[in-house]
């Protein structure tokens, strides 16, 4: 496989044509003739590797005067670099801005701590406590920077702590043994699998006696962020 530089190089055409046709028909796009190259598979440090969009759909790369356009966000997905599109600039961003980052893997995510109150720390503790053999508190210690923590609420079936990007639900059951995902390895060397029951892809990864999955409702969090945030899940302390 080509370098990261020379993949993201190709990503970063592919997406700006794709994801700006509403906007710029007309003025900036040029139409062509090109193939969708299902032949072409990939790895991904060494392991096999199926690009995939939001709805678990199979994505193949456009092969277009001999030169291979690959899905920007899936393979910043699978290699770990953050990317979003910034309208106002019809700009692609790879990879975190400014301020503090955790490694890992070749990414780069901004992360701040989340700083729970005395309340906040006390509604975790109840919420847990409503489980026997399951009181002890965990919850997610860090988050992308510039997300806000919510609450958090108790359930049927577990712990659900919500913010303004993310979800992270700890429960005693795995639900994502019925689904179909891929599995990859976090920071920590848990191992974790990605799915998508519905239209939102879900992390699921065991941590001692309890099962973790975060998602990002509004999908504005990518795969590597959630990952990142993942890794920091742990016991709270008092």
């Amino acid at each position: 496989m080509k370098s990261k530089k020379m993949i993201i190089a190709t990503m970063v055409f592919g997406m700006a044509v794709t994801g700006s046709a509403g906007v710029y028909a007309g003025t900036n796009l040029q139409k062509i003739s090109a193939y969708l190259n299902h032949s072409i598979g990939f790895k991904v440090n060494g392991a096999a590797y199926t690009p995939v969009d939001n709805n678990g759909k199979k994505l193949a790369p456009i092969t277009y005067n001999d030169t291979t356009y690959l899905p920007v966000r899936a393979m910043a997905d699978a290699l770990k670099v953050p990317v979003t599109f910034d309208p106002s600039t019809n700009q692609v961003v790879l990879g975190s801005g400014a301020g503090t980052t955790t490694p890992g893997n070749g990414s780069a995510v901004t992360l701040a701590a989340v700083q729970y109150s005395a309340a906040q720390k006390e509604a975790i503790t109840k919420a847990f406590s409503a489980f026997q053999g399951f009181e002890t508190a965990y919850a997610p210690l860090q988050m992308t920077s510039g997300d806000s923590f919510q609450k958090v609420a108790g359930g049927s079936d577990g712990v659900r702590f919500l913010f303004s990007h993310m979800s992270v639900d700890i429960s005693p059951r795995d639900y994502a043994y019925e689904y179909d995902g891929t599995t990859v390895k976090l920071s920590t060397g848990a191992a974790g699998k990605w799915y998508t029951p519905s239209d939102i892809p879900m992390l699921t990864f065991k941590l001692d006696d309890r099962y973790v999955t975060l998602s990002s409702p509004d999908k504005t969090l990518s795969k590597a962020q959630l990952e990142q945030v993942a890794a920091s899940v742990a016991k709270l302390s008092k």
